[in-house]
């Protein structure tokens, strides 16, 4: 079973992302550590798409590796 759009949103949290809405049912969120930003859209209890647990998963690992390098 895949993790809903919430618990994606959850980890970003935790992880010291912030958000900001975007168009609709999207939401933007960055991270003062990395320059890029990630997308989700969909309601929170949404199942989430794998291209958008991908992506989270990447920006979580990205930020963990900013955190070592520093």
């Amino acid at each position: 079973m895949p993790p809903k759009i919430r618990d994606l949103k959850a980890s970003l949290r935790r992880a010291g992302f912030t958000e900001r809405p975007g168009k609709g049912s999207h939401t933007v969120w960055s991270h003062p550590a990395l320059q890029r930003r990630i997308t989700i859209s969909g309601g929170d209890g949404d199942d989430a798409k794998p291209y958008q647990q991908r992506d989270t998963r990447d920006a979580l690992a990205d930020v963990a590796d900013a955190g070592r390098s520093n």
